[in-house]
C-alpha cells in the first residue's frame, strides 16, 4: 500500500494511492483508517511531507563504499545523529541555501518511518513497528560540519529534510537501487544491500535508546557520490519500489 499525505482545497488529509487515484482516508494511517468516499487525481494535488516526525533520526557511514571515500573506518555500531523536526519539507519544495554556507552537500537515503510507539525491541520485531519506507534527502552543510566538528547544525536549518513523496509498504528495504540526480545527472547510484547495518538492526538499536513514535524518521544512511548543489539545481532522490523526491536549491 502507498501512504500519503496531500493538500486541495486548503485543507491537509490524508491518503492511499492506487494508480494514479488518491482516496482519502480519515483520521491516518497510523492508527485503524477508513475511506471518507472521496478520490482526487494525483496531479490535481498538493503532495505534503509523508509524516511529521517528532524526530528524525539519521546514520552516518552506513555505506561501505562511502565510509572509504570519505577514508573513515567503518563503525561497530550504528553511528547515530539528529536532525531537527522543522527541517522536513516535502516534495518539489526549495530547499533554503543558508547564506551562512559556502558548501552545500546532497545525501540520497532510504528513510524508515515507525508504525507505532517501539522501546527495546528485537531486529525479529522491527518489522511489525514500521508503516513503510520513503525518500529523503539529508541536506548538509558541509563546510560548517567540518567547522563545528558535531553536525547538528550543518544537519537542521529549515528545508534541510526533503522527505517523500509517500511512503510505500510490502517492500524489501534491504535489497533497493538508490539513486540520487542533480539536474537529471544521476550522481549516485547504488543499492541498499551495500548497507553495513541492516534496517532491522538500525531500528532496534535506536529503539534502546529512545523511545520511537509514530511518524518518527530513521535515515539509514547515503551511499558514496555525495557533492555539492548550488541555486537554481533540481535534486531527485530516487528509491525502486517507492518513488521519486524532487526538489530545487534556492
Amino acid at each position: 500500500m502507498i501512504y500519503l499525505r496531500f493538500e486541495i482545497g486548503g485543507r491537509k488529509r490524508y491518503g492511499i494511492l492506487k494508480g494514479k487515484t488518491v482516496y482519502e482516508i480519515t483520521p491516518g494511517y497510523f492508527s485503524e483508517f477508513q475511506k471518507t468516499g472521496r478520490r482526487f487525481a494525483l496531479g490535481g494535488v498538493k503532495l505534503l511531507p509523508p509524516c511529521r516526525p517528532s524526530k528524525i533520526i539519521a546514520l552516518g557511514l552506513n555505506y561501505k563504499s562511502h565510509a572509504k571515500e570519505l577514508t573513515m573506518t567503518l563503525p561497530d555500531v550504528p553511528l547515530i545523529f539528529l536532525k531537527a523536526p522543522t527541517a522536513v519539507i516535502g516534495p518539489n519544495e526549495k530547499i533554503r541555501y543558508p547564506e551562512v554556507s559556502r558548501k552545500l552537500d546532497y545525501e540520497g537515503e532510504l528513510a524508515v518511518v515507525i508504525k507505532k510507539q517501539a522501546k527495546n525491541i528485537s531486529p525479529e520485531k522491527a518489522k511489525d513497528y514500521i508503516l513503510g519506507y520513503t525518500c529523503l534527502n539529508d541536506v548538509t552543510a558541509r563546510d560548517l560540519q567540518k567547522v563545528d566538528g558535531q553536525w547538528t547544525r550543518a544537519k537542521s536549518f529549515d528545508t534541510f529534510c526533503p522527505i517523500g513523496p509517500w511512503i510505500a509498504d510490502r517492500i524489501d528495504p534491504d535489497n533497493l537501487r538508490i539513486e540520487t540526480l542533480v539536474n537529471s545527472k544521476t550522481v549516485q547510484d547504488s543499492n541498499t544491500k551495500n548497507m553495513i547495518f541492516s534496517v532491522k538492526e538500525i531500528v532496534s538499536f535506536v529503539s534502546e535508546i529512545m523511545t520511537l513514535l509514530p511518524g518518527d524518521v530513521i535515515s539509514t544512511g547515503t551511499p558514496p557520490g555525495v557533492g555539492p548543489m548550488k541555486r537554481g539545481d533540481k535534486v531527485t532522490v530516487k528509491i525502486q519500489k517507492i518513488g521519486e523526491l524532487t526538489n530545487f536549491v534556492g
